[in-house]
């Protein structure tokens, strides 16, 4: 998971620098300098919040297929055998099939557990999109 997750941020970090970049000539942001809003205030009052939104969602989609890959390379045996992980009872249980909980319940963990992260980026996305709370009053 650490070389999962050392290697993983970069694609966040580069859509993250987009919004920034995208977003630094918007109207709103050249008012605020306009006005005489430090940089700092621009970033994180004007920019952030406006930024944050379609990042949340691919961040959420990283975690979960974070998950997905190291109980799949569980699963195929590598990693650290000595520690427990649902990719490895998923293993177990294909060898043993006669222990089919060892391949139902890890299984269902799995699905609920993804399921799980990407409904929470997407409840965030809905929850910190300023356009989407712009249409709803």
């Amino acid at each position: 998971m650490t070389v999962i997750g050392a290697t993983g941020w970069t694609g966040i970090s580069r859509l993250t620098r987009g919004e920034f970049l995208k977003l630094r000539n918007v109207e709103y942001v050249t008012a605020a300098r306009a006005l005489g809003a430090s940089q700092f205030r621009v970033m994180f009052i004007h920019i952030l919040p406006n930024a944050l939104a379609p990042v949340l969602v691919p961040i959420s989609f990283g975690v979960a297929s974070a998950i997905l890959l190291e109980n799949a390379l569980r699963f195929l045996g590598l990693g650290d055998t000595s520690t427990a992980s649902w990719g490895s009872l998923l293993n177990e249980g294909q060898r043993n099939l006669s222990m089919w909980w060892l391949i139902i319940f890890p299984g269902a963990a799995i699905f609920l557990t993804v399921l799980a992260y990407n409904l929470i980026g997407e409840g965030l996305q809905e929850a910190t999109d300023p356009r989407l709370r712009e249409s709803m009053k």
